[in-house]
């Protein structure tokens, strides 16, 4: 929901109309007394300066938005432009180049995986990177499988750092803990933790740093660049001599180091590089590059007015969206961080508790730090880099014979005729990952589907196979079952 819709934006932009003397710092004055209560909470055994820099972080954020809901500042939609020139590279035009690549650079390369979520869309608890992919395999295992291989090929050391949250950590170790004694490095860290907002009051839900987990959030994918700063990760990258960093979420298989980018990221002498890929018929959400004002820019579609969002969404020339896959320059990340110059957009999460509270979580983008860095652009990548799981639907396909295994990286089965994977779309009885697993003795096989439609209370038993569009439809209170070793074939 755009910000100018909230409902209370109003009543900020009222009072900042008639009390010219009202600013951010005023109306961000309860929840800065609020922080401070917390703050005088904590004891000896919690890292006390580390809190405090969470909440110093958290406030000037949370300024922020008091500030773009009181009028501040807004996109100007007239200086909004489709990407031109050197703005957007086609990936092919860097396979023209491919003899070109060091392998040598790889040394000065460092693999970052977004791993804080927990999967609550689909009903899970722990961390989705722990989900099971192939072969008992999780997300987490098959990255390690990538990152191996890829130093094997190329002669490198190439280390993985996992960015997790409060709710992912344990799982995380647990997994990783397996491959204390492999060659391959691997650095956690945590992200922040701030409070949640109660949306009737905006202030924090948190009253004390011992509270439960309901109370507090992992800020997002943005808070990669103050947590990988203030945990010291990022000055022990540079002191090891790496230069860069590959930032993609653990949930996305087809996000794997290729060199060509990396090369292509050196001869252009770009601080940011993001990857970005052409939409199809089920992407609807995701932000987009632009030219703003002549300079690159990430543009969400809550920063969309609504009377341009149609437009907008019929737009040929901005027909393609953020992987999240980004390519950065250490010592342009500091220099900026150190520099304070480092302002991302804020995404105002809204959520409904167990209890029936309301809370916002507020956010940021991390590509939305394109803007910051010197020659920064884009790459319009394949969609082959982009294979994410954000839902049962999604699981289905990763987990099927439409893809098979190939050093951790899930590539296309050669013996599927079509060039894109099958759309599938799976209904509320599938939508939590009990429900899912319950419901699929077996994945069927599907390597020749086009399209895949369920809905109602439908189970599908072993050895199951789906050729072309297959739609299976249970009207309420009928339960369908599909027989083991049924074929369906356009049905």
């Amino acid at each position: 929901m755009p910000l100018f819709k909230h409902p209370i934006s109003r009543f900020h932009r009222r009072s900042a109309k008639h009390f010219p003397e009202l600013s951010s710092l005023d109306v961000a004055k309860p929840m800065s007394d609020e922080l401070d209560k917390l703050v005088n909470t904590v004891r000896d055994s919690f890292p006390r300066k580390l809190f405090l820099e969470e909440m110093q972080s958290f406030l000037s954020l949370y300024k922020r938005y008091m500030s773009e809901l009181a009028g501040g500042p807004v996109l100007d939609w007239r200086k909004v432009r489709a990407l031109e020139g050197d703005q957007i590279i086609p990936y092919d035009h860097l396979l023209q180049k491919a003899e070109n690549v060091t392998p040598s650079l790889l040394d000065k390369l460092a693999v970052l995986k977004v791993n804080g979520g927990l999967g609550t869309s689909m009903g899970m608890n722990g961390a989705k990177s722990a989900l099971e992919v192939q072969n008992k395999l999780t997300f987490l295992d098959l990255v390690v499988q990538q990152i191996e291989h890829l130093n094997a090929t190329h002669h490198t050391e190439v280390p993985l750092i996992l960015m997790t949250s409060f709710n992912t950590e344990e799982d995380t170790l647990r997994i990783v803990k397996k491959y204390a004694n492999r060659q391959i490095k691997i650095t956690t860290f945590n992200q922040s933790r701030y409070p949640r907002i109660l949306r009737e009051s905006l202030l924090s839900f948190a009253k004390s740093v011992q509270e439960g987990k309901a109370a507090w959030y992992p800020p997002g994918h943005g808070d990669l660049y103050n947590s990988l700063y203030r945990s010291g990760v990022l000055d022990n990258l540079l002191s090891q001599g790496k230069e860069y960093l590959f930032v993609s979420n653990s949930d996305n298989l087809g996000a794997v180091v290729d060199p060509r980018i990396l090369q292509h990221m050196i001869d252009t002498n770009s601080e940011f590089i993001m990857e970005v890929t052409n939409k199809t018929k089920v992407d609807i959400k995701g932000g987009t590059l632009i030219n703003y004002d002549g300079s690159v820019r990430l543009l969400e579609t809550t920063q969309i007015p609504e009377e341009y969002a149609e437009e907008f969404n019929q737009s040929r020339s901005i027909r393609m969206f953020n992987t999240n896959n980004l390519w950065i320059s250490l010592k342009a990340l500091k220099r900026l961080l150190q520099a304070g110059d480092m302002t991302l957009d804020i995404i105002c999460n809204s959520k409904t508790l167990e209890d029936g509270r309301s809370v916002l979580q507020l956010e940021t983008a991390a590509g939305s730090a394109i803007r910051h860095f010197q020659n920064a652009h884009g790459i319009q990548v394949p969609r082959t880099r982009f294979l994410p799981v954000k839902d049962c639907s999604d699981l289905l396909l990763v987990q099927s014979d439409v893809f098979t295994l190939d050093h951790g990286r899930l590539v296309m089965n050669e013996n599927r005729m079509f060039e894109t994977p099958p759309v599938i779309k799976l209904g509320g009885h599938f939508r939590k990952i009990q429900q899912f697993q319950k419901r699929f003795k077996q994945i069927p096989h599907i390597v020749e589907l086009d399209h895949l439609t369920v809905a109602g209370d439908v189970h599908f038993g072993r050895d199951v196979t789906l050729r072309g569009t297959v739609i299976v439809v249970a009207n309420e209170g009928q339960r369908i079952d599909v027989p083991d070793g049924c074929v369906l074939e356009n049905r």
